[in-house]
């Protein structure tokens, strides 16, 4: 009994679905055609209820005028005469019924039998009208819904050809504004995110490939070759080489790390001095910038947030780490904090416009990859965007007009 009751409920749902048509445009016929069906039956009930208000009394006076006799087997010849005319011609009044009351049962029964007659043959036609109408408006209920749902079709047949091959194939649904071309348009403007999306993780893919694969290349070089001489000053040569390429493969995969880990957003938010972090990163760097021989001014004010400390030192520390690498020598960085965000701006190559936004994909970068230390693998600003993204703030780079960069990180 117990497996009898738990199994009914998931048979009465299936039963309840399939009693319902199938297809949207079957669906659509029927509410249109019962609309139109109910209207026409609502004007047939409202123009019997009319004609028969106003019927009796009209039949009555038109009675009244011609029927002479007592009974109604006794209407004298010439009461109604016909003519060539469209209507037939009434004889005047006849004297000879009077006001007593046979007349008036005689009018009134004639009365009657033609208001009876008129309404019976009104109903008949206005039926037989109306399962006309009923017909023909579930055929062009039919056509209509089929219209309606055409853009619907075209978006459908669209999302089921769509692969990674042919992202760029569009709806472009042509036509008037309207629900169907502003969903169509909605739908095109979506594949254009996926396309970008697609594209930019194949790009990853390939550029992750690329940067993890030189430094394999290098030791296996630096192994086969370096160390088949027994020098030992060749082998401390080629033992720093390796330690060396090691160090930047474990920075890149650190990268891609904290990349991934900025990307499934912020797990844990406390308050953080966005103003302190910024002393803490540029003190942590102050060595790298000595090498590049580049000056960094900081002008930090209290900027609290909410945010993860440990993804916003990391924000910061790109910032300015990108901001050193990609300079001149005797260049100048300057980063700032306060009220308006964190600003960071740097002297350097002339950035083409065009060319900003790319920079925060990752392993793009104004030039091609020198292999050399403290070179950076790509994934500075790739980095600063995904966590600027996790918490919610935005991000904006412009180029200045003598060359270099200014960031903008706005809470």
């Amino acid at each position: 009994m117990a497996s009898l009751t738990a199994a009914a409920p998931t048979r009465r749902g299936p039963l309840r679905h399939s009693l319902l048509p199938a297809g949207e445009r079957m669906r659509l016929t029927l509410v249109y055609g019962a609309l139109l069906l109910l209207s026409g039956g609502g004007l047939v009930a409202l123009v019997y209820f009319l004609v028969r208000e106003s019927l009796y009394d009209r039949i009555t006076r038109a009675v009244t005028g011609w029927v002479p006799a007592l009974r109604l087997g006794e209407v004298p010849e010439g009461a109604v005469t016909s003519s060539p005319g469209p209507a037939a011609t009434v004889a005047p009044p006849f004297s000879g019924c009077g006001s007593g009351s046979d007349c008036a049962v005689t009018r009134n029964g004639l009365s009657g039998a033609v208001e009876q007659a008129t309404l019976n043959r009104l109903l008949t036609v206005s039926l037989v009208a109306l399962a006309l109408f009923a017909l023909v408006s579930l055929v062009l209920a039919w056509w209509l819904a089929g219209r309606v749902l055409r853009p619907v079709g075209v978006i459908a047949e669209t999302a089921r050809r769509l692969s990674g091959e042919n992202l760029h194939q569009r709806i472009a649904l042509a036509g008037p504004p309207g629900e169907l071309k502003r969903l169509a348009d909605t739908f095109d403007e979506m594949l254009d995110r996926i396309e970008q999306l697609v594209s930019a993780q194949q790009r990853f893919a390939a550029n992750a490939a690329h940067e993890l694969r030189t430094p394999l290349a290098v030791q296996r070089a630096a192994a086969e070759i370096g160390l088949a001489d027994p020098d030992p000053a060749q082998v401390a040569r080629i033992r720093g080489k390796l330690l060396e390429v090691a160090g930047d493969s474990e920075r890149l995969i650190e990268g891609l790390l904290l990349l991934s880990a900025a990307d499934q957003g912020v797990e844990r938010a406390e308050p953080v001095d966005l103003g302190r972090t910024v002393e803490e990163a540029v003190a942590g760097l102050a060595g790298e910038a000595e090498r590049h021989e580049v000056t960094v001014a900081v002008d930090a004010a209290p900027l609290p947030v909410t945010g993860d400390p440990v993804l916003l030192h990391h924000l910061v520390e790109n910032l300015v780490a990108n901001a050193v690498r990609h300079n001149v020598p005797g260049g100048t960085v300057t980063v700032t904090a306060g009220p308006a965000g964190l600003v960071v701006r740097n002297t350097g190559p002339a950035v083409p416009p065009d060319v900003v936004p790319q920079l925060f994909e990752p392993f793009r970068r104004l030039k091609e990859r020198e292999h050399k230390p403290g070179s950076g693998a790509g994934l500075g600003l790739s980095i600063v965007a995904s966590i600027t993204r996790a918490h919610g703030w935005t991000v904006a780079a412009e180029a200045n007009a003598g060359g270099g960069l200014t960031v903008r990180v706005r809470p």
